[in-house]
């Protein structure tokens, strides 16, 4: 069904062609993208990443002028699924102009927590509650393959993975992080199954987060900065914890809290 409106196409010069509207609303719209099982990367760095995270490739368009075939075959030799495009084309696709004339279309994937696999016995979890920002979401996920995290947890989420605002500024690490989806209730049920240990970054009944034993499976949760947390964040907790604040405002922005957290935890397992 998602290849319907894909028709085979070899090359497009005009942006009102119906092909390229379909990719625009896929850009735009994240029910376009669950719809029809694919969304958008662009760029050289963030499709090598996609596709060694096991990502398939349903179209792959080009710039002439900006990327040659040679280096399309470097990530998919079915010239089928090439589609050159005249240069006001990819000016009306892509979101940069540093992307180096290249925009594929892909599958989505199963974000369910059963498709997780932890390779080891005590896996370090990041968990984000209903973070609406596309930038703290990407940046989060930079922080996760920064710190090689065990997976990424998303809780009731309210931006789409596939956004392409998420993509960017993940730098590509939306492919290099395992990630589930969820509801708060679904992920804290898995994770208590799984007998690792919750800390959740709230301010309500906590301790200093430097205090905690991470060596041990650990999440470490965190929730939007207007709201913080729900309160089943807070009552399940193995521990409720916090960031001591020294200057005049009471909070920071969630992804360098997250940030923190996460590399403490690494901190203490020795970075391993």
């Amino acid at each position: 069904m998602q290849n319907a409106i894909f028709a085979s196409m070899k090359s497009i010069t005009s942006p009102q062609n119906s092909f390229i509207k379909d990719l625009l609303k896929l850009q735009d719209k994240a029910r376009e993208r669950k719809k029809k099982g694919v969304f958008i990367v662009e760029g050289q760095r963030e499709l090598k990443l996609a596709l060694a995270g096991s990502y398939e490739i349903t179209h792959l368009l080009f710039d002439p002028s900006l990327c040659d075939t040679t280096t399309l075959t470097s990530f998919d030799t079915d010239t089928n699924k090439y589609v050159e495009i005249s240069r006001e084309v990819y000016k009306k696709l892509a979101y940069r102009e540093s992307t180096e004339g290249i925009i594929a279309v892909l599958k989505s994937k199963d974000f369910s927590l059963d498709a997780v696999k932890f390779n080891t016995e005590t896996p370090l979890v990041l968990v984000m509650e209903s973070i609406e920002k596309p930038g703290n979401v990407g940046a989060m996920l930079r922080t996760a393959d920064a710190a090689n995290v065990d997976a990424v947890f998303i809780a009731d989420p309210k931006a789409d993975l596939y956004n392409p605002n998420i993509i960017r500024s993940s730098v590509g690490c939306l492919f290099t992080n395992q990630i589930a989806v969820g509801s708060s209730e679904e992920i804290c049920e898995y994770l208590e199954a799984q007998e690792i240990n919750i800390y959740s970054a709230t301010l309500q009944n906590s301790n200093a987060y430097h205090l905690n034993d991470y060596t041990q499976p650990s999440a470490l949760v965190v929730g939007t900065e207007a709201t913080g947390l729900t309160e089943i964040w807070r009552e399940r907790a193995t521990q409720n914890i916090n960031i001591p604040m020294q200057g005049t405002i009471d909070s920071m922005n969630v992804s360098v809290a997250a940030a923190i957290l996460t590399f403490e935890a690494k901190r203490q397992r020795d970075f391993q």
